[in-house]
């Protein structure tokens, strides 16, 4: 049996991110994945080593790669619509649902338990800590455009802002005191 799988994640490349948005860079899913995972990694790692946390930086990168996967089948939802309205974020949530299940039943039997943390039972720490990631992401997105001149992100960036700083989470506070300011760096100032 032949199984389309990676083909299918390999198509993350092709779904753009910030829809609704004038971006100076434009963003795919797969390019945001690899942000989300290299975050969540480093977010476990300060959580294990500053603040006495048992996480597996390994799993929580992983279920940051596949966070978004079920948009390959689903696309990417604005989040000003996804979250404006209860029974639209309800219905979105279904259809991720059942496109996260769709991608999994795609894998041959035996490899199916391997994944299935990754696109449809992800551990509720690790869940928590990639959604931390996935924001953080898109923060720093906001930061990189405000700092190329784009104003369109000024509200986005406000919001995200504010979503990171009440999720109570130590590590994401520890990385935006001692991470997020060179993201707004030039190259050069990054000496």
């Amino acid at each position: 049996m032949r199984s389309h799988f990676f083909a299918y994640i390999s198509r993350m490349r092709f779904i753009q991110r910030w829809a609704l948005m004038r971006n100076t860079a434009p963003e795919n899913v797969q390019e945001h994945s690899h942000q989300a995972a290299v975050l969540a990694h480093a977010l476990a790692v300060i959580r294990n080593e500053k603040f006495g946390g048992r996480l597996d930086p390994g799993l929580a990168a992983a279920a940051a790669l596949y966070h978004d996967a079920a948009e390959i089948l689903t696309g990417d939802m604005p989040t000003p619509i996804k979250y404006d309205n209860p029974a639209i974020r309800s219905a979105y949530k279904e259809v991720e649902a059942v496109a996260a299940d769709k991608l999994l039943r795609l894998l041959p039997q035996e490899l199916q338990g391997w994944y299935r943390p990754l696109l449809t039972e992800v551990d509720p720490e690790i869940g928590r800590l990639v959604k931390a990631a996935d924001k953080l992401s898109a923060h720093i997105k906001c930061v990189e455009e405000l700092k190329a001149g784009n104003t369109e992100f000024r509200e986005a960036a406000a919001q995200t802002r504010k979503a990171l700083e009440s999720y109570g989470l130590p590590e994401v506070d520890y990385f935006l005191e001692h991470f997020l300011e060179s993201f707004s760096l030039t190259l050069d100032e990054l000496k």
